[in-house]
């Protein structure tokens, strides 16, 4: 069987490598940047941004306000004032701000401002293109309604914010061809509030958003399962983009693409990421949209189309999550500074780092992208090319394939800078096929599925 397999293999190569001759002027592959920019997150500073949030004592959506020292209002103002002091060492390259709106709800009995965080680094050719990074600002106790006792919530998600502005430190002493945002969400414990503020802001604002990241909970590495692990994380990413509408739906049954929305290449851009660029870090793509019938802040920007995915720990401590502090029978309970490491937060925030440095250095994603080959021995695929300044740093396009069991693209092909390309035997009944587009200085995008199930849009 083995012996099978290597002469299939070599077969497939060499009908691989006969198939046209568009390519030209091959990008490198690899991009040294994103060596550097893993190198300079710090787990020091990420440390002192933890235990900074955890000194506000809560951070619970209905705590305190009008304190400078404690509660979620002291927070946020913090948050945005590290924000400012990274764009004044930059001259001025975040646009920071607020984004808000009053909610009530079922844990949110009396209308209150769910605020969060936002910091724009404009893109040079593309700035109209977002990828996002976020982190929750908020922190709760065992009753979600408790915005009074002490909440540290130094894993969740004093982690992820941290990993957040520590990400803004490092990408901002770099320009992009897209733009990155960096986002401080609020209510993410009363029911998903900021989250779901911040995705309306920019769809009403016409953002197109490529690419949301969540961060929440990066810092754990003992679980309560007996596990001990700082090697892993996990991606969570939906499989069917929840706007899919029922001709939508009709077009994938016959085509595929239930493993492939947007939001999970972004999780297979992200594993490739980790792979390359992150020693000692392996990641787990859970086929899910998150953890068993919970929930996170990248599902707001989901329920309104646009690609996202969580990143966290792969081992839980739930005796650290959402309870009062206290010990009970030799158990301590509370997510405390203790429980997190900051090694482990420094190499899951690299991680975001060089996934979002290198979609936002990418040319616009391949768009329109379509597919043919019915009852024929090769596949042809299709794509729009951008003009104009968006497309400063294109070089072309390379053409991703695997088998249709397989989690991750296998095989891949530089075409240049056309809009169409056949692989001759190939045959499209056995493979599942998409396009990326790649910069002049190697960067690409995350793969696009063909059709309407993988598009991230225009």
């Amino acid at each position: 069987m083995r012996t099978a397999t290597i002469v299939s293999t070599v077969a497939l190569t060499a009908l691989f490598a006969a198939a046209g001759s568009a390519e030209t002027d091959v990008p490198p592959s690899e991009t040294p940047l994103l060596h550097q920019l893993h190198d300079d997150v710090s787990a020091d500073r990420i440390e002192t941004d933890i235990k900074k949030l955890v000194g506000f004592g809560t951070r619970h959506t209905l705590s305190e306000t009008q304190s400078d020292t404690r509660g979620i209002g002291a927070a946020r103002r913090w948050i945005k004032a590290e924000f400012e002091k990274i764009s004044a060492d930059c001259g001025g390259c975040l646009e920071v701000f607020y984004v808000s709106d009053t909610v009530s709800g079922n844990r949110i009995p009396a209308p209150t401002e769910v605020v969060s965080v936002v910091a724009i680094q404009r893109g040079t050719l593309d700035p109209d293109r977002y990828v996002i990074m976020s982190g929750d600002i908020d922190s709760r106790v065992s009753d979600p309604l408790n915005g009074v006792d002490d909440s540290p919530g130094a894993n969740d998600n004093a982690s992820g914010m941290a990993g957040t502005i520590e990400a803004a430190r490092v990408l901002s002493k770099h320009k992009f061809a897209g733009s990155i945002a960096y986002m401080g969400l609020s209510g993410e414990e009363q029911g998903l509030f900021g989250g779901a503020i911040v995705a309306k802001h920019a769809q009403e604002n016409g953002w197109r958003i490529k690419a949301v990241i969540n961060n929440d909970m990066i810092g754990n590495i003992a679980g309560i399962n007996g596990v001990i692990d700082n090697t892993t994380a996990r991606v969570f990413s939906e499989g069917t983009r929840d706007v899919e509408t029922p001709e939508e739906a009709r077009i994938r049954r016959f085509t595929g693409g239930e493993v492939d929305s947007p939001s999970r290449n972004v999780a297979r851009y992200i594993d490739r990421m980790a792979d390359e660029y992150i020693p000692n870090l392996d990641t787990m793509m859970v086929y899910r949209l998150d953890r068993f019938g919970r929930g996170g802040h990248h599902r707001p920007f989901n329920e309104i189309g646009i690609p996202g995915v969580r990143i966290m720990e792969t081992n839980e401590n739930y005796n650290r999550q959402h309870q009062d502090l206290r010990t009970e029978n030799g158990i301590e309970y509370g997510d405390v500074i203790e429980g997190v490491d900051f090694d482990y937060a420094r190499k899951l925030t690299a991680l975001n780092v060089v996934s979002l440095a290198g979609m936002a250095a990418a040319p616009p994603f391949p768009a329109k992208v379509e597919i043919s080959g019915a009852v024929r021995p090769s596949t042809t695929l299709k794509w729009t090319r951008p003009e104009g300044q968006a497309a400063g740093n294109l070089a072309g396009y390379k053409i991703y394939w695997r088998l249709t069991t397989e989690p991750q693209w296998t095989w891949s092909r530089y075409v240049g800078d056309v809009t169409e390309f056949t692989l001759e035997n190939v045959v499209i009944d056995n493979y599942f096929f998409g396009v990326a587009s790649v910069a002049k200085d190697g960067f690409e995008s995350p793969v696009v599925f063909p059709g309407p199930n993988g598009s991230f849009g225009e």
